[in-house]
């Protein structure tokens, strides 16, 4: 038995958090979830974004399902508080084909691994005669732990590259340090091919060559920008889910945000939630299930019967999430 913490958010977040609940609910493994709350609905009505009690809940679980909030003007993101409450300095954006998917390339499957607690978005900024600086923090420490993660993840996944992406020509101090360490580091893991690439490359190559790369690893401004122009060769944020993993949580989260413009009208795609929910099977070691949950939204992607707006459809959500439990049965 698994202990999820669920944290279904506002906006579209509880209608795709529902539907894979009910996914997970037909699998052949024993999970028991846990409810818990952030963002502006949560703000609304106890005047914080994200309460204690959901930071506990998270830490004691096995392993946390985030739907999606809506930022509230001038309070804390939830999902960035507990990215740092729990220290889940990894974050991992599969960039992924699927079949009967309109994408620029039908054949990628990729995974970029973000440093996920510093660099620009340490929150270090103050307003200034001119205007306003923000401090770009990088730490050798930070930095050893994400590149020995992304090593590891291509040494267990079976990936056979792994590359780094800096600016470290003319940031010399903070990127150099991060790509010293991630030549430090590669030392220790034999067999696996690696390189480095300036960020300004990586984004061009992403869109004229992407089949260079495998695992990407690198800071988080970098990460965060090239991870949604990488869902856009494969169809969009819809279909893009994410992992952030730290020493002893992991938190699993689809990244198309909650979806104000369309919430309450149940036409919300769930692909993004469902494959968050199978990186979180995985990350379980429930990989035989893993599979089963992707290989039948695969299915129902590719015969396109049953799809949402976005993905060319007209069906809603409890329609296409119907079509994937037939597959599952």
């Amino acid at each position: 038995m698994y202990d999820i913490a669920v944290i279904p958010g506002d906006g579209i977040g509880p209608e795709v958090m529902e539907v894979t609940l009910e996914l997970l609910n037909i699998l052949d493994v024993s999970l028991n979830f846990t409810e818990a709350h952030a963002g502006c609905e949560c703000y609304d009505r106890t005047g914080t974004t994200i309460p204690e009690e959901t930071i506990q809940i998270a830490r004691q679980a096995d392993a946390t399902l985030f739907g999606a909030v809506t930022t509230v003007p001038g309070q804390r993101s939830g999902i960035l508080a507990l990215r740092k409450a729990l220290d889940l300095y990894a974050n991992v954006r599969p960039v992924k084909s699927y079949p009967g998917v309109p994408s620029v390339y039908g054949d990628l499957n990729m995974v970029i691994i973000r440093e996920n607690t510093e660099g620009l978005y340490s929150g270090m900024e103050e307003e200034t005669p001119e205007g306003a600086t923000a401090l770009r923090v990088i730490t050798e420490q930070a930095a050893e732990r994400i590149c020995k993660f992304a090593f590891d993840y291509a040494k267990i996944t079976g990936r056979g590259k792994v590359t780094a992406v800096h600016k470290a020509n003319v940031l010399k101090k903070t990127d150099g340090i991060f790509k010293d360490t991630f030549y430090n580091v590669a030392r220790n893991y034999q067999g696996i091919e690696l390189d480095d690439r300036y960020v300004d490359a990586t984004a061009m190559f992403l869109i004229t060559k992407p089949h260079m790369f495998d695992v990407i690893v690198t800071t988080n401004l970098f990460g965060d920008i090239l991870s949604d122009e990488g869902a856009g060769l494969v169809g969009g944020l819809g279909l893009a889910p994410s992992a952030n993993i730290g020493e002893k949580n992991g938190l699993f989260e689809p990244v198309h945000g909650s979806g104000p413009d369309i919430a309450g009208q149940g036409i919300s795609n769930p692909s993004a939630m469902i494959l968050s929910a199978v990186m979180m099977l995985n990350y379980l070691k429930e990989n035989g299930e893993a599979q089963r949950l992707e290989k039948a939204l695969s299915e129902v992607l590719n015969e396109a019967k049953r799809l949402t707006p976005d993905l060319g459809g007209n069906s809603k959500t409890a329609d296409m999430a119907r079509e994937i439990k037939g597959k599952l049965h």
